[in-house]
């Protein structure tokens, strides 16, 4: 009952223009409800997808939660708002007030270390989390336990990344706000995604597969798996999915046509080497003592 609640009241108000919305402000609860809202985002209460067996893919995405997110912007006004550092004073930041920064605490169990990482109110982490810094999460984002983001990375909005996997330095991993019907990308339990990956466009990501170094996976670049001889692309139904225990690596394949034979031009393609086995298993092996 109270995510139907909550549910409810979010179609309501995504419904309403943004003039409409603000004009609440002042005379009904509204600013409450999308704090709880939000909170309900920060204690794993509500996701923007979840596992769904009886799904094709696995998962059910949960559209209503991305619309409460865009009403909840919708709704913020520019204000300054400060991070106090105690004996080193404060850090100004300038965003809508309805947006602040996550406050995490000792009991959260999860490790931000110092050098510039910022969470925003929105985002699950589960206890054993690490954050290497400089990462940015954004809002709607859920991060399970004993996950490590390490630098330099990005977890966009409302992308769902499993138990025990590892986004290296400089993964970025898109986020839905933007283009309208932009669908979350899904990382599952014991990925690997090596330093400068990027998965966009609603990539859904198998648990126990291994996503290379420099590797792209978006909507438009199909993938090569040579171990089952078979094609994997996204369709108007259905997202790019990468199969459990994929060892995926960047490849490139000829373009066609004389212009291209002449200069002997390749075009980049993501290639499906293997599969896990216990050699693999061995070289991605997560260091506990990290966590």
């Amino acid at each position: 009952m109270f995510v139907a609640s909550i549910k409810k009241r979010v179609l309501e108000y995504a419904e309403m223009d943004t003039v409409a919305l603000k004009s609440l402000r002042g005379s009904t609860d509204i600013l409450t409800f999308f704090t709880n809202f939000r909170m309900a985002l920060n204690n794993g209460l509500i996701r923007a997808a979840e596992p769904a067996s009886e799904s094709p893919t696995g998962w059910r995405v949960n559209l209503w939660v991305k619309q409460g997110i865009l009403a909840n912007i919708r709704l913020g006004e520019l204000a300054e708002e400060r991070v106090e550092l105690g004996e080193f004073g404060s850090f100004l930041f300038i965003d809508k007030d309805t947006m602040p920064t996550k406050w995490i605490v000792t009991s959260d169990n999860v490790r931000i270390v110092p050098g510039g990482s910022s969470v925003r109110d929105g985002v699950y982490l589960a206890p054993g989390v690490v954050v290497m810094p400089p990462v940015y999460v954004n809002v709607g984002a859920y991060v399970d336990e004993s996950t490590m983001i390490d630098s330099h990375a990005l977890v966009g909005s409302c992308a769902q990344v499993g138990k025990k996997c590892h986004l290296s330095a400089g993964v970025q991993v898109g986020g839905v706000l933007e283009p309208i019907g932009a669908m979350p990308v899904i990382i599952e339990d014991e990925v690997m995604v090596g330093g400068n990956c990027g998965i966009y466009e609603g990539t859904i990501i198998k648990e126990k597969a291994v996503i290379g170094t420099g590797v792209i996976l978006n909507g438009s670049t199909p993938v090569y798996d040579l171990v089952r001889n078979t094609i994997y692309r996204k369709s108007d139904d259905a997202p790019l999915i990468i199969p459990s225990g994929a060892v995926v690596v960047a490849g490139s394949r000829p373009i066609k046509g004389p212009y291209a034979k002449k200069y002997g031009l390749q075009m980049y393609t993501p290639i499906i080497i293997k599969y896990r086995d216990d050699k693999t298993d061995k070289a991605v092996t997560l260091e506990d003592a990290l966590r």
